[in-house]
């Protein structure tokens, strides 16, 4: 495979935390941490990283730049999917998306609830935007692992859907039948 080739079919992630102590340099980033180290494994480009406030509207304009001028294949946000005053990461994924992919996110909730009942509080939402798939997980370190562990073998096939670069997924590898 040529460079050009690896490129094309990389997933290109964008990183985004919302916190308030984390964006005020109060509080280490380790959830976006471990989803960088995460990503990096699978070998995947990290495109973007950065920590914002919990305020939707500031989260609202980052996925919409992540996801329409960075291009980014995957978006993954942490925090801010809880029950707390200040979570408003789910409300700004749900004003920028225009297809939910509801299946992720019950995914998650699913395999967590075998670790904690908590697992039922969470408001993660993930969803489409032009090419962008947009994946909100939970805000601790465990949690970001537990949860990208569940949905990372999708996430391949989810871009190049995205991409319009499968034809029939029928196909064992999901890839274009000859022409």
């Amino acid at each position: 495979m040529t460079d050009a080739q690896r490129n094309e079919t990389a997933v290109r992630v964008a990183i985004l935390t919302a916190s308030d102590r984390g964006a005020a340099g109060q509080r280490d980033d380790l959830s976006g941490k471990v989803i960088m180290e995460m990503v990096q494994e699978q070998g995947w480009q990290v495109v973007s990283y950065g920590v914002v406030p919990d305020d939707r509207t500031l989260l609202k304009a980052e996925l919409q730049r992540l996801a329409d001028e960075v291009k980014a294949s995957l978006i993954l946000t942490t925090g801010g999917t809880g029950l707390g005053p200040r979570d408003f990461t789910p409300e700004a994924t749900l004003d920028v998306i225009h297809k939910e992919v509801p299946g992720l996110a019950e995914a998650m909730r699913q395999e967590s609830m075998k670790k904690t009942p908590h697992a039922m509080l969470s408001r993660a939402v993930c969803g489409v935007r032009g090419e962008s798939l947009i994946v909100n997980l939970p805000g601790s370190p465990r949690a970001v692992r537990e949860c990208l562990e569940i949905i990372i073998p999708a996430i391949p096939h989810a871009a190049k859907l995205l991409r319009g670069a499968v034809a029939d997924c029928g196909l064992p590898d999901g890839s274009r039948e000859p022409e």
